[in-house]
C-alpha cells in the first residue's frame, strides 16, 4: 500500500471514532447537564454536522458551563480535523492530477542501449559515463513513486519488474547492447536468470558485494561478474606496491612506447616543496607532466611556477623507463618496507583485499579494526590516538583507511594527519560527495566505492571506446581525426585552451609523433592522441563534433 493510502486509512478510522466518541459524550452530557436527553442518533447527527461545519441542528444554546466547555473542545477537534484532512486527501490528488506518470514500456525508437536494473549512487555514477560518451541507457524501476520521481527528474526510467522477463522486454532488452544489475546479491541473480531467458545474446554484468557469490551469478548467466569492493582495495594497494610490480600501476599504453600514469610524490620527496620548472622532471626522467593533483583538486596543465606538495598526483606521460625513474625521484616506488611500515585501517572485504596484495608483494603491513580476526594486529578504535600510537601509524610510511563508515573514516584522518604530519594517508570512502572532505581532513589519494564501481561498469559496458586512466579522477584518452585542424600548429589549433584537453601524439600512417610542441603541424589524416578529464573530452566532442564523425 502506498504511504498516502496508508495515511487516509488511519485518518478514516481515527475521524470515526473521534465521531463516535463525541455522539456518546455528547448524549450524556445533554442528558444530565442540560435535562434534554437525546438519542444515540440525535448525538451523531449532532456530531457529523459539527464536524462538517453544517450546523448544530435546534438544541442551540446550552445552559450548563459543562456543555458550553464541550461545545467548545469538539468545536476545536472538528476545525483540526478539517484541516488535517488537506494534506492527508487533497495534496495527494492535486499532486497526481500535477505529476507526470512514469512510462511502462521503452518507446520502440531507442535500441543501442544499456538496461539498468537499479537505482544506487553507484548506477548514478554510471549514467554519468554513459551520457558522456553518447550511450542511451533506461532504468527499470518497480516503485511507482521513485520510477515517477527519476522521471519528472529527467532520467530515461520506466515502472517495471527487473526480476520478470516480462520487465525487461518492456525495457527492450532484446535491442539492447548490455544489462548492468546492482541491486543486492540475490535480485540481481534473479534478474540475470530473467534476462537469459528472455535473450541469450545481450551481455549481462552484474555487481557483488560477496565475491562468493560470484559463482553463482555466473551460473546464473552473468557475462561479467564486478567486484567493486576488491578492486578498490586493489586499487588503494596499487599506491603502495607500485615498484613491486612489473610496469607501472594504473599506466594505461597509447602506443607501443608511450603510456599514460600516476605518479604520486610522497612526502618528504625530494619533489615535494618544489616548483614544476625546478623539479627536473623533464630533463631527469624524460616524462611529461600533462596534469597534477593537489589534494583532489584537478590542475590540467600546470604552469611552472605550480607547487608540487607531498600527497600530489602526476598526471604524466612517457615510456615504460621513463615513468619508472620519475616513479623512483617521487619516491613512489618501494623502499624495502618492514613490519609495521604499511598500517590498514579496517578489516572489511576492502581491507582484505588490500592486506591480500601488499602480502602478494611482500609487504607485510600491520591492521587494525575495531574487532579481533584472522589478520588483525591491533584491537581498537581507528580515531583513538593510543590505538593508532600502537599500531606504528606514527612511524608509518603510508596508511590505508579501509573503514566502511564516511564520517569516521573524515575523523581518522584528522588524528592521523596530526599524529603522522609526514604519512601518507589512502582512503576509501562510500559517496562521491565525502571525497573532498577526506582530503581537505588530510588524505592525500582518496578513492569512492561509487566512483569506482560506475567506472568499472562503464569500462565493461562500452568496451573499447575511451581507454580509462584513472578510476578516481575520471581521466580519460581518445583517439579522433579533426580535419578541421588540418594545416594548423598545436599552437594555433590551441586545443588545450579551447577545451581544456591535451594533444598527446599524433598517428600519421605508420609512425607515432611523441614530441609534440606548439609548432608541431598537424597534416591531413593525422589521428590525435588527446586527453582529459570527462568534462574536458566532452567539450573536445563538441568543439569538433562536425568534423570527427
Amino acid at each position: 500500500m502506498q504511504p498516502w493510502k496508508r495515511r487516509a486509512l488511519g485518518y478514516i478510522v481515527l475521524l470515526a471514532t473521534t465521531i463516535v466518541l463525541t455522539a456518546t459524550g455528547y448524549q450524556t452530557g445533554m442528558r444530565v447537564y442540560e435535562g434534554r436527553p437525546r438519542t444515540l442518533l440525535d448525538s451523531l447527527q449532532f456530531a457529523v454536522e459539527m464536524f462538517t461545519t453544517t450546523g448544530f441542528g435546534g438544541d442551540a444554546p446550552w445552559e450548563s458551563a459543562e456543555m458550553q466547555a464541550f461545545i467548545t473542545v469538539t468545536d476545536l477537534l472538528g476545525m483540526a480535523i478539517l484541516v488535517g484532512a488537506l494534506p492527508v486527501f487533497v495534496t495527494p490528488i492535486v499532486e497526481s492530477a500535477l505529476s507526470t506518470t512514469a512510462p511502462q514500456e521503452l518507446e520502440t525508437a531507442v535500441t543501442g542501449h544499456v538496461v539498468i536494473c537499479s537505482d544506487t549512487t553507484r548506477a548514478d555514477e554510471l549514467i554519468r559515463e554513459l551520457e558522456a560518451s553518447g550511450v542511451p541507457y533506461v532504468i527499470v524501476e518497480s516503485d511507482r513513486e521513485r520510477a515517477e520521481e527519476l522521471y519528472e527528474a529527467g532520467k530515461r526510467v520506466i515502472r517495471a519488474d527487473p526480476e520478470s522477463v516480462d520487465g525487461l522486454d518492456a525495457a527492450r532488452l532484446s535491442s539492447a547492447r548490455a544489462l548492468f544489475a546492482d541491486l543486492s546479491d540475490q535480485v540481481d541473480a534473479s534478474i540475470v536468470l530473467a534476462a537469459k531467458e528472455l535473450t541469450d545474446d545481450v551481455p549481462v554484468t552484474s555487481v557483488v558485494e560477496s565475491p562468493e557469490a560470484e559463482t553463482y551469478h555466473r551460473l546464473a548467466g552473468a557475462d561479467s561478474v564486478l567486484s567493486p569492493r576488491s578492486l578498490l582495495g586493489e586499487s588503494l594497494a596499487a599506491k603502495v606496491t607500485t615498484a613491486a610490480r612489473t610496469g607501472m600501476i594504473d599506466a594505461v599504453e597509447i602506443e607501443d612506447h608511450l603510456q599514460l600514469a600516476e605518479v604520486s610524490i610522497r612526502h618528504g620527496s625530494p619533489l615535494a616543496g618544489v616548483t614544476l620548472a625546478s623539479s627536473g622532471i623533464r630533463g631527469r626522467s624524460g616524462a611529461n607532466v600533462i596534469a597534477v593533483w593537489v589534494r583532489g583538486e584537478f590542475i590540467p596543465a600546470p604552469s611552472p611556477d605550480t607547487e608540487l606538495v607531498g600527497g600530489s598526483v602526476l598526471l604524466v606521460s612517457g615510456r615504460t623507463d621513463q615513468l619508472e625513474r620519475l616513479a623512483e625521484m617521487s619516491q613512489a616506488s618501494v623502499r624495502g618496507f618492514g613490519a609495521g611500515r604499511t598500517v590498514v585501517i579496517g578489516s572489511g572485504q576492502v581491507g582484505q583485499a588490500v592486506s591480500a596484495e601488499l602480502d602478494e608483494a611482500g609487504l607485510p603491513c600491520t591492521v587494525i579494526d575495531r574487532e579481533d580476526g584472522d589478520g588483525v594486529d591491533v584491537v581498537g578504535d581507528a580515531t583513538d590516538p593510543e590505538t593508532l600510537a600502537a599500531a606504528g601509524v606514527e612511524e608509518a610510511e603510508t596508511v590505508v583507511l579501509a573503514l566502511p563508515d564516511d564520517t569516521t573514516t573524515e575523523f581518522a584522518t584528522l588524528v592521523i594527519r596530526d599524529l603522522a604530519p609526514d604519512t601518507q594517508i589512502l582512503a576509501r570512502v562510500e559517496e562521491r560527495a565525502n571525497i573532498s572532505k577526506t582530503y581537505r581532513a588530510g588524505g592525500d589519494y582518496v578513492l569512492s566505492l561509487a566512483r569506482v564501481t560506475g567506472r568499472m561498469s562503464a569500462s565493461q559496458l562500452l568496451g573499447g571506446g575511451r581507454d580509462v586512466v584513472s578510476l578516481e579522477q575520471q581521466v580519460e584518452a581518445i583517439r579522433q581525426q579533426v580535419p578541421a585542424l588540418d594545416g594548423l600548429t598545436i599552437g594555433e589549433a590551441n586545443v588545450r585552451g579551447r577545451t581544456g584537453c591535451t594533444v598527446l601524439a599524433i598517428e600519421r600512417e605508420e609512425d607515432v609523433v611523441t614530441d609534440i610542441g606548439p609548432d608541431t603541424t598537424i597534416q591531413p589524416g593525422d589521428v590525435l592522441v588527446v586527453v582529459g578529464t570527462d568534462e574536458a573530452i566532452d567539450a573536445f566532442e563538441r568543439e569538433f563534433q562536425s568534423t570527427t564523425e
